[in-house]
């Protein structure tokens, strides 16, 4: 990392790791930047499991979890640096020429701690040309993956996209436990996960209808009432729980056309070394 030629990602979600995959397989080197605990639904493609388990593979690219002592030394074209960094901090002592934001806060960005030459934000929240130079559409459309120079995209239509009750959300706060492992089919009202208090009282969540259980949290998560906590696809196709989805690779080729729309950031990011 020494000449400061990575493009750093914010956030290791599903969404962003169709971004990291799309432009790590263009050459491009990545850095991912997650939260201590992260909350990812769909973990069998999302990076953000390395910070649990240490490494993760999507696809067949690994991405391994690093401390900031590493980051100078990091060496490894094949696999991809993540670090504990719910902040950001790491831009007030490394330059990146590139940020993607793709935590999905869905409200506008806070200040960053120093300049990038390309701010990029994925969906609701973000503005370009106010709080970030450009950001991509997120919500499927005819505007999907689409890269605005100005203004922003879609509003948030606080709907899920499909059938709603393909979400499933905690009914309690507390701990999941979770009865079946993503890829598994489930019948329609089978027990999925579990959800217990701090004083001990049990909530079952049950599929909504036969499908595959698409995502689900990992066991011991502490959520809140409401959150989503797993998805279950009707399609009933198990290998596609393990496949980046067509959104996460529409947005990622948004995020790798907006790279490359710049002269000067394709020179700092293909340089060698």
């Amino acid at each position: 990392m020494s000449k400061n030629n990575r493009v750093l990602i914010r956030g290791g979600g599903d969404l962003a790791s169709g971004v990291a995959i799309r432009l790590h397989r263009a050459g491009i080197r990545v850095l991912i930047a997650e939260l201590p605990h992260p909350l990812a639904v769909r973990r069998a493609v999302s990076f953000s499991d390395a910070v649990y388990d240490g490494e993760h593979s999507v696809e067949g690219v690994v991405a391994r979890l690093i401390g900031p002592d590493q980051i100078p030394a990091w060496d490894d074209a094949e696999a991809i640096p993540v670090i504990i960094d719910p902040d950001a901090s790491i831009l007030k002592s490394y330059k990146f020429p590139v940020l993607v934001d793709a935590r999905l806060l869905k409200q506008p960005p806070e200040p960053l701690h120093s300049p990038v030459l390309l701010h990029i934000g994925l969906g609701p929240g973000f503005h370009a040309g106010t709080d970030c130079h450009a950001v991509i559409e997120t919500r499927r459309s005819h505007t999907l993956g689409r890269v605005f120079w100005s203004g922003g995209t879609q509003p948030d239509s606080g709907q899920p996209e499909g059938d709603p009750r393909r979400v499933l959300r905690a009914p309690i706060d507390g701990l999941i436990t979770g009865v079946k492992k993503i890829g598994e089919h489930c019948k329609e009202g089978e027990v999925i996960a579990g959800i217990t208090s701090d004083t001990n009282l049990h909530v079952e969540i049950y599929s909504p209808f036969a499908g595959v259980l698409r995502g689900l949290m990992r066991n011991g998560t502490h959520v809140p009432k409401g959150l989503k906590i797993g998805d279950v696809d009707a399609r009933n196709d198990a290998s596609a729980c393990f496949l980046v989805s067509d959104k996460s690779l529409a947005i990622g080729g948004g995020a790798l056309e907006a790279i490359l729309t710049r002269p000067e950031i394709r020179e700092i990011i293909f340089a060698d070394g």
